[in-house]
């Protein structure tokens, strides 16, 4: 069966249909290029055909370029001419003289939104499932298709540059405000119809680029009004990713100056930019990860075989604070039916308050409705009374880092619940298996750490007690997914996974404060190294008091084991900046920033004047080498100790859970294209210079030695 339907009808019109055997989705590789090219031959050489559609046989449109392939290819000339070949593809479709049709039943991400822009007219069914997109610059890559040199042709440069540059996937009716898409259909048959019709109206049709005519909607690149966007877009991008990420220059290039060259040329240089990009280390960084890795945690590769899918119709959230009052919007956004409890009825019905400002700002935005809303709502029940948690399939405790206050919310909603129910605690450093003692039922008895700000962080780190059952796992790793959620599944341990590697960025900013380094130079270092802000800065977020509570209940805890903590240097700055000088964070308006009011936030005036600068100032790199390596390096220690048990659960909880440089693909990857003999060598030398938290982890030394990587 060939993966391109060729079907001519009485009208003289030809249905292409592309369905890819054995696939469930269409990619663009050699399986479905070749009979298409066949088919284009085809219609080029036979006068009785007037007009085409290309449809898909598949649930949606096409998914985009075969990424193994890609990803395989270490040949920038190889690269190229994989590039070039497809454009020259799309260009014998939209000069075959005929009218062509794209005929979008679903979604058309990448390639596959490069071969809508290749028809003379596009349309889609309204659903609101489908996504349309050049999201290739999330996989460290461009357009390779044409499409940076079709979509500025159709839209304009300055409307299409941020969808290339971000990534946009825009829904159907967004595509068409857009201009992309030019009509929207309730179904196949209608839009099968309107594809009719068009084609019948329009036997001669050009592309907007080869019409002698053509003028660029809001001017080419050398126009007055695109001056602005090349003089600040360049500036813009460097300055936001610190040129960690090739892709959106390379895109920016592509645009520019196929905005002062014909098509044809436009698309030759479109191909050498992203040839240079397919074999970039980054490329195959975020490849490797972002695609490969993060796809398999989706299909389930970390969830315990042999138990049905489970859906939660009923949650219970005890605590009505941030992390609950988070918990409690993304479950009712999905659908479930949610008991927010708190002590108070006034803090339960703050809780609720905060999904009613988020629904506010999507009603201004015009992503939700008034009707919307107030169903949204209903699905929220603030309450105080524990006899609300009946009929709960899974309950969540966000409440205080108190194990007392803990123990006590979970025999009170324990004591409401089918002995079926899953008990979770969002709790982001006390060991599970020692929260499960105030459990009756440890089997069912889980972690479930969410990040803050709940509704915009990805991850979700469920942590395994001891006793915690396979079914209690699985069960909670299909909450996750259905809240639209990646999982990571950890084992139990101090910090688990995620907080205890996070820790290791911000100590370490403290301990170069502490060592007389310049405050606005560790910020740089940490940024030029990729990470989301700089380490004083995400200190200053997470709270340094609370760093503070953490540090005091993990004394009181080792104390009562009868051993003592082995503390990082940076612990000393914490204390000095709560105790002595009373600087606790952002909340308080002042930590190792001030946030005045209305105002930007800006370093501490008096920073340098209790933490002294050395003389002697580390190059950047010194530093940056030390901020990567102290959370790459723990990263390692916890897969070598199982607390993680997965190379993609490591290197996507990495990106998703603490903002590690996405560009290196992960912690894990980062130590991969370092090389783990390199990696091993320049950890023993900062060891030797400060300290014993960079030697190399064990597993990393004998890696080094055996020849092998993280696969």
């Amino acid at each position: 069966m060939t993966a391109v339907q060729f079907n001519q009808d009485a009208d003289g019109i030809v249905t292409l249909t592309l369905d890819m055997p054995g696939r469930s989705m269409n990619v663009l590789n050699e399986e479905l290029t070749g009979p298409f090219s066949d088919a284009i031959a085809k219609i080029e050489n036979d006068a009785s055909i007037k007009g085409v559609i290309i449809t898909s046989g598949k649930k949606e449109f096409l998914a985009g370029a075969d990424i193994d392939k890609v990803y395989r290819m270490t040949d920038p000339a190889e690269a190229f001419a994989m590039a070039e070949a497809y454009k020259s593809f799309l260009r014998r479709l939209e000069k075959c003289g005929r009218p062509v049709v794209a005929a979008l039943n679903g979604t058309a991400l990448g390639g596959g939104l490069e071969l809508a822009l290749a028809c003379h007219y596009r349309i889609a069914i309204d659903n609101p499932k489908a996504k349309f997109g050049l999201p290739e610059v999330k996989l460290g890559l461009l357009p390779g298709g044409g499409g940076t040199q079709r979509l500025p042709r159709l839209i304009g440069i300055q409307a299409s540059l941020p969808l290339m540059l971000e990534g946009k996937e825009l829904k159907a009716a967004q595509a068409k405000q857009q201009g992309i898409i030019h009509e929207l259909a309730a179904d196949k048959d209608e839009m099968f119809a309107k594809a009719r019709a068009w084609i019948a109206a329009n036997p001669k049709p050009v592309q907007p680029w080869d019409d002698k005519k053509f003028k660029w909607p809001g001017g080419d690149s050398k126009s007055p009004a695109n001056a602005q966007v090349w003089a600040i877009a360049p500036s813009m991008a460097s300055a936001k990713t610190w040129g960690n990420m090739p892709a959106p220059t390379n895109i920016m290039s592509s645009v520019f100056e196929g905005g002062i060259t014909d098509f044809d040329t436009g698309c030759r240089v479109e191909s050498r930019y992203f040839a240079e990009l397919v074999v970039s280390q980054v490329s195959k960084n975020m490849i490797g990860t972002l695609w490969f890795q993060l796809n398999g945690i989706n299909k389930g590769s970390s969830r315990p075989e042999g138990f049905e899918r489970s859906t939660v119709r009923k949650l219970g959230i005890l605590g009505a604070g941030m992390m609950g009052a988070g918990i409690a919007y993304v479950s009712a956004k999905v659908g479930i039916e949610c008991v927010l409890l708190d002590t108070t009825q006034d803090a339960a019905d703050k809780g609720k308050a905060y999904s009613a400002g988020l629904l506010d700002k999507a009603i201004k935005r015009g992503r939700e409705t008034p009707e919307g809303k107030d169903a949204f709502l209903a699905r929220i029940k603030p309450t105080t009374s524990y006899d609300d948690l009946k009929g709960c399939d899974l309950i969540i405790e966000a409440v205080f880092e108190d194990r007392g206050i803990k123990a006590d919310v979970t025999r009170k909603a324990e004591a409401q619940l089918a002995k079926t129910a899953v008990f979770a605690s969002n709790t982001s450093t006390l060991p599970i298996t020692g929260l499960a003692e105030a459990s009756e039922r440890p089997k069912n008895f889980i972690g479930l750490h969410f990040f803050s700000p709940v509704d915009k962080m990805p991850l979700v780190e469920i942590i395994k007690g001891k006793k915690t059952s396979a079914e209690t796992l699985a069960r909670g790793f299909d909450y996750v997914q259905q809240i639209k959620k990646t999982p990571i599944v950890v084992n139990d341990s101090r910090g688990f996974y995620t907080s205890r590697c996070f820790a290791t960025y911000p100590m370490e900013g403290l301990t170069l404060l502490a060592e007389g380094q310049h405050p606005r130079s560790i910020e740089v270092a940490g940024l030029q190294a990729g990470m989301p802000v700089g380490p004083l800065a995400l200190q200053d977020e997470v709270s340094l008091s609370l760093s503070m509570h953490v540090l005091e209940q993990t004394r009181k805890d080792y104390a009562a084991e009868g051993k003592t903590v082995a503390e990082h240097p940076g612990v000393a700055v914490i204390e000095k900046m709560v105790r002595q000088l009373d600087r606790v964070g952002k909340k308080s308006g002042k930590g190792f920033y001030d946030y005045p009011q209305g105002g930007q936030k800006h370093l501490w005036p008096e920073l340098t004047k209790h933490f002294p600068l050395a003389e002697t100032q580390l190059p950047q790199q010194e530093m940056i080498d030390r901020l990567m390596y102290a959370q790459a390096n723990e990263a390692a220690k916890c897969f070598e100790e199982k607390v993680v048990e997965s190379v993609a659960d490591t290197n996507i909880g990495s990106i998703f859970g603490w903002g590690f440089a996405p560009h290196q693909g992960g912690a894990l990857q980062f130590i991969n294209a370092v090389g783990l003999d390199q990696f091993v060598k320049r950890s023993k030398v900062l060891e030797k210079k400060y300290g014993a938290r960079f030697k190399p982890a064990r597993i990393l030394v004998r890696m080094a030695k055996e020849g092998r990587r993280f696969e």
